[in-house]
């Protein structure tokens, strides 16, 4: 009954909110080309690109007032490292294009086909993959691996993808073979709140508070070749204790 009542109340604001981003989107696709044009002899990580689509995904943020949206800690050093964050929802995107420095994200490759939007992922140099293609996952890892070696920071949301009740599900190991061959740390990031806020399956958006807690990095320099489960349990586990720190709950984590 709440929650009917709370979608009702909030409706008005969401139609808003969904005007207000198909527009914002509709004028930064042109303005991030141009940007993309003119900075493309000088700067092979597409920095300059990329911030600008991370800054428009804040605006999005911005359209829908109910959503509270706040990152937590700081960012720790000049890197590179491989970020890697808990996956709740689609709303996660967004809270963490705040954070102050640019990534370039490993997305499923429908992401891609989406028009307009995923022409802008393009241009900012993100990477895709395909699910179960090994070739594709190969490509995608050898892309990561040289942003790492010019100082690009590469993200990776290691459950491989969201969940409808935001538990934290089993980590996959490529983002920390990925980290290990680099010889980079792992930067972990405990993401929560985010799942009521664009639930999956629903065409609405609903009143939310999301944190994202930047916790220290993970030296992966540790760990010898092969160990990468070993990094990815240790990683898991920190996520895990800081989402039940945070107020996700004693039922964040899965069983798995």
């Amino acid at each position: 009954m709440y929650h009917s009542r709370c979608l009702r109340s909030t409706a008005p604001l969401a139609a808003l909110a969904y005007l207000a981003s198909g527009a914002l989107l509709l004028l930064a696709l042109p303005a991030q080309a141009l940007l993309w044009a003119l900075t493309f002899p000088f700067d092979r990580n597409r920095a300059l690109a990329g911030r600008f689509i991370r800054l428009v995904a804040v605006l999005v943020s911005r359209t829908f007032p109910p959503w509270r949206l706040r990152v937590e800690g700081t960012w720790p050093g000049p890197g590179p490292y491989v970020v890697v964050a808990n996956h709740q929802s689609m709303l996660d995107i967004l809270l963490l294009a705040r954070l102050p420095r640019e990534m370039k994200w490993m997305a499923k490759e429908s992401l891609f086909r989406i028009p307009w939007l995923g022409w802008m992922f393009t241009l900012a140099g993100d990477i895709r993959v395909r699910r179960g293609d090994r070739e594709s996952g190969s490509g995608a890892v050898r892309r990561g691996r040289d942003y790492l070696a010019r100082g690009m920071s590469v993200m990776i949301f290691p459950e491989g993808t969201r969940n409808r009740d935001g538990a934290l599900r089993p980590f996959k190991s490529g983002a920390f073979r990925l980290a290990v061959d680099a010889g980079v740390p792992v930067l972990p990031v405990a993401v929560w709140g985010t799942a009521g806020g664009m639930p999956r399956g629903g065409p609405w958006v609903r009143p939310c508070r999301a944190t994202a807690r930047l916790l220290p990095p993970v030296r992966a320099a540790g760990y010898g070749p092969g160990a990468a489960a070993a990094l990815r349990d240790e990683v898991r586990a920190r996520i895990a204790e800081a989402l039940s720190a945070g107020g996700a709950g004693p039922g964040a984590e899965a069983a798995g």
